[in-house]
């Protein structure tokens, strides 16, 4: 059974909108050549790509400040970090005086505390790196900040957080570091801030401002670093002297193309939703979440978040579980930041709020874009609501059995791996063999089970697969084994082998997030 994807997981990345993709086709096809080139291809290009400059400024009200741009934030961060430090080591090396203190929120992208750190211990500043602590609304502690921006060389704050959507009150910052007279250079992280608080960089203190381009409906691999009048710049990337120096190598015509795109439509305002729009989703999405799991706990503030943003966790419920389930349902979130997806333990951002273990260790982010319709959140609160109805009937009934399993440790056998390309060929040489999904009941019953080219697969929780195939080894017919992710699969193929039953198993790596989207 296939179901509509709707994605929610916009807070990690967004499709490329039509605009963009638009925009960056003309830029391979027609504007292709290389915009250092003096011939008139690389005129043409010249041209597109100072448009998108152009383009960018206006979005963000630049100024007289100048716009870079390079492959996205990351690079955006280690850039303005190292370039702030590395005047501060110039400065201490010519005998001038120097401030002791890094803050960094505590609550910041781990791109931001990781490239102050590695900067500081690469220049060997050896300054100390603080970590502003955030209160229980996610917000800065700005009494601690005051007592330390006399002494701060450089600060960093986001715009608005990835896993909360709790907004900074940058103006509160700023103020602070007006009455202090502080030396400190202020790098803002903006990423999520783009396309959805109001940006005029030209008018604020801030020093160094770092953008995404995938976070707003443009391409991967694009992204921007807006650098203050005044504020010191060393380019991280040297070579053939593109961006005026500022970062070599030759440019990403088509995404920056794109990103020139949204933000002319920012500029313009016809194309993504209003604050007043967004705002209805999100409660909208409350309300359904709310209907589904009675007691949900919201982690943050809603007053003080982005309207695109909701984390939330169940009581009784893990991340996983509830992930699962609307992940069955093509209901697609998080448990937080995509870069920390795969790192155990629970949110840093949570953590540093004081949220409650349970609640930080079973969060779960919800995020949506500016293009998503009135439809679109209407289908997901329509199956979150369902979710909820089947998670209260069901209730974890099967989930401690799963770890009875006696399974063998280390990787599989190669030939036991069957990916999707595969499995045609495989049943066909094999036609008595069965299919097996293993997901639990609560996934089955929100997104169907598994079929596979008229053939229905039987239906065995991971709770339910020691007796089972117990059952199964005398008839020794293979047998080929699905899940979502193709953990429980190979979980599963392992027990089978350790148990040395007959007839071959298989596995399909990755599962159904790996199928085909048409087969």
């Amino acid at each position: 059974m296939h179901r509509t994807s709707l994605y929610l997981d916009a807070n990690a990345t967004t499709p490329t909108c039509a605009a963009a993709r638009t925009a960056a086709l003309q830029a391979m096809e027609v504007s292709f050549g290389n915009p250092s080139s003096a011939h008139s291809e690389g005129i043409r290009a010249r041209h597109l790509l100072d448009q998108a400059r152009a383009s960018a400024r206006n979005a963000i009200g630049a100024g007289q400040g100048r716009v870079v741009f390079l492959s996205g934030a990351t690079e955006a961060i280690h850039t303005a970090v190292f370039s702030a430090l590395l005047q501060l080591r110039r400065q201490r090396d010519a005998g001038l005086p120097v401030a002791h203190r890094l803050v960094v929120g505590a609550t910041e992208h781990k791109a931001v505390l990781q490239s102050v750190r590695h900067w500081n211990a690469v220049l060997e500043l050896h300054l100390q790196v603080c970590e502003l602590p955030v209160g229980a609304d996610g917000r800065h502690d700005l009494v601690t900040l005051r007592h330390w921006l006399d002494d701060t060389a450089l600060l960093c704050t986001m715009a608005a957080n990835n896993e909360t959507g709790v907004i900074s009150d940058l103006a509160a910052i700023e103020a602070l570091l007006a009455q202090t007279a502080s030396p400190a250079r202020w790098l803002v992280d903006c990423v999520q801030a783009l396309g959805k608080l109001p940006l005029n960089l030209a008018a604020t203190r801030i020093d160094y401002a770092a953008f995404s381009g995938h976070k707003l409906y443009a391409p991967k691999g694009v992204g921007m670093l807006y650098v203050a009048p005044g504020a010191p710049y060393s380019a991280l990337i040297v070579g053939g002297g593109q961006e005026s120096d500022q970062r070599s190598g030759t440019e990403n015509l088509p995404g920056i193309a794109a990103l020139g795109a949204v933000c002319d439509a920012l500029t313009r305002g016809d194309l993504f939703a209003s604050h007043a729009v967004l705002e209805r989703h999100r409660a909208d999405l409350v309300q359904a979440l709310r209907d589904a799991f009675p007691g949900a706990v919201f982690n943050a503030p809603l007053e003080h978040c982005l309207p695109t943003t909701l984390n939330f966790s169940i009581p009784g419920a893990s991340s996983k579980e509830v992930m699962n389930l609307l992940d069955a349902a093509g209901v697609h979130v998080s448990a937080g930041s995509a870069c920390s997806a795969a790192k155990p333990g629970s949110s840093h951002v949570l953590q540093a709020m004081g949220v409650p273990a349970w609640a930080a260790e079973s969060a779960i982010r919800l995020s949506f874009g500016a293009l998503d319709t009135a439809q679109t959140i209407a289908k997901a609160c329509d199956r979150i609501r369902q979710c909820g109805q089947i998670w209260a009937a069901a209730h974890k009934e099967h989930a401690q059995a799963a770890m009875n399993l006696v399974a063998a440790g280390g990787p599989l056998p190669e030939e036991v791996d069957l990916p999707w390309e595969q499995l045609n060929a495989f049943l066909q040489g094999q036609p008595d063999a069965v299919l097996v999904d293993l997901r639990d009941p609560v996934e089955v019953q929100a997104g169907g089970l598994w079929e596979h080219d008229g053939r229905r697969a039987v239906h065995v929780p991971l709770a339910q697969w020691a007796p089972w195939c117990a059952q199964q080894a005398a008839v020794a017919r293979p047998v080929v084994l699905l899940c979502r992710t193709g953990n429980r699969s190979a979980q599963a193929a392992r027990h089978w082998l350790a148990a040395g039953h007959g007839g071959a198993v298989r596995h399909i790596p990755g599962g159904l997030a790996l199928r085909p989207r048409f087969d």
